[in-house]
């Protein structure tokens, strides 16, 4: 029987419920709003299976790719479209050329990020760009399995604790399975992401209660992209786009911040609102079994800045002989060259690399869940929390000075 003794011992992957044979496992939200596993002691006949699907407790080996690629889709259009290079289009589309099946996360009717499925190219765009939510995993994995064993090519990307959930939940490998991890700095809370689109959302209709009518306002919503490229890629832009009608007439608004002005980033990137899992990782460093890895290029203009158009460069880790053979499809329609792997990191630690916990983590969820913060708060919740003394500026502008001189 699954329990969970710490919170860092469930990374969320939804692995256990889906398995148990039972169907006595279900999925209940803390406070802080991310899901833990809860037992329905009385119908659990005490198979193990969820403790055998657990990535947690059955962790693989780390282990370095087989090949470091710096690439870009040739696709000019659909680069704009991406969070980093398009890469992840172009190998989902060599899937679905095979009449296969491609999972990844995507919005759902209330702006939650779900993992769903496509069999059409059209159908990519919703999975297309970064989305910095713990996405619901729902019963992907169960329709995954179903494709696998009519035969069919199945393309499953997500975080790399999901993948490592995903080949736990199918404990047999499937030739025609190829699997393509995002590499990640951690997921932030779907509470805190819920409190602050709401935020938005009323702010834009100039009313600060939490008692409006969020749900209907996001009905309106036209779109989201957490790494708009209106701004260039290296400094993306957060961006909201909400439709409505007035008067006859479709007005368009845009909430647009870059990046390390807007609140939620700032609150995910200072690892204030993480997964406590997320902080020790357990599919990090190439074990989640994964295919293929995809990230952003960050260090891509001091590795080759020939190469490098401020457009979005990916970072390719070729993990598996067959994830080779899958990129190798790609020749006609990407731009690549093959960099080494230290270099690769240098500025894409999440690899390899768990992030700490911000040390005011455990006091801003505790104000977050007081009776006294209102919803129109979190944006000064978060400010509040993160302003550093005297002495932490002080050290920051140290280690940015001992960067600048190392560099010199």
């Amino acid at each position: 029987m699954i329990q969970i003794a710490q919170k860092t011992d469930c990374c969320g992957c939804e692995a256990c419920v889906q398995r148990c044979p039972k169907q006595c496992i279900s999925l209940k939200e803390d406070e802080e709003g991310f899901l833990y596993p809860i037992v329905n002691k009385d119908e659990c006949i005490d198979c193990g299976l969820c403790e055998k699907v657990c990535p947690v407790i059955n962790q693989n080996e780390r282990h370095n790719p087989i090949k470091v690629l710096a690439a870009k889709n040739k696709d000019e259009n659909i680069r704009l479209k991406s969070s980093s290079g398009g890469i992840f289009t172009l190998l989902a589309e060599s899937i679905l050329d095979e009449n296969g099946i491609v999972f990844g996360a995507c919005f759902n009717d209330k702006w939650e990020v779900t993992h769903g499925y496509t069999e059409t190219k059209e159908g990519l765009s919703a999975f297309r760009g970064a989305k910095y939510v713990q996405s619901k995993i729902g019963d992907s994995y169960k329709q995954a399995e179903v494709f696998l064993k009519q035969n069919r090519k199945v393309l499953f990307s997500g975080t790399p604790c999901q993948i490592a959930g995903l080949k736990r939940y199918l404990r047999k490998e499937y030739d025609n399975l190829f699997t393509v991890d995002v590499i990640c700095h951690g997921v932030p809370s779907p509470k805190v992401w819920r409190l602050y689109l709401d935020k938005i959302l009323n702010l834009k209709d100039g009313q600060h209660s939490a008692s409006s009518h969020s749900a209907d306002k996001k009905t309106r919503i036209g779109g989201i992209n957490f790494r708009s490229k209106s701004t260039g890629w290296k400094e993306y832009s957060f961006e909201v786009t909400l439709s409505r009608t007035t008067d006859g007439r479709k007005n368009t608004i845009v909430h647009s911040d870059v990046f390390k002005d807007n609140i939620f980033m700032k609150a995910f990137l200072s690892d204030l609102i993480l997964r406590p899992s997320c902080h020790l990782c357990p599919a990090k460093a190439g074990k989640s079994g994964s295919d293929i890895s995809i990230a952003d290029y960050w260090s891509i203009q001091d590795v080759a800045p020939e190469f490098d158009d401020d457009k979005g460069i990916s970072l390719v880790l070729i993990q598996t002989e067959k994830g080779n053979m899958l990129y190798q499809t790609l020749q006609n329609k990407s731009e690549w060259i093959e960099t080494g792997y230290e270099e690769s990191t240098k500025h894409n630690g999440g690899f390899k690399e768990v992030c700490k916990p911000h040390p005011k983590r455990a006091d801003f969820f505790r104000e977050l869940n007081s009776p006294e913060t209102e919803l129109y708060d979190i944006e000064v919740l978060v400010k509040n929390t993160l302003k550093r003394t005297d002495v932490q500026k002080i050290k920051h502008l140290i280690k940015r000075t001992i960067r600048w001189i190392a560099k010199k």
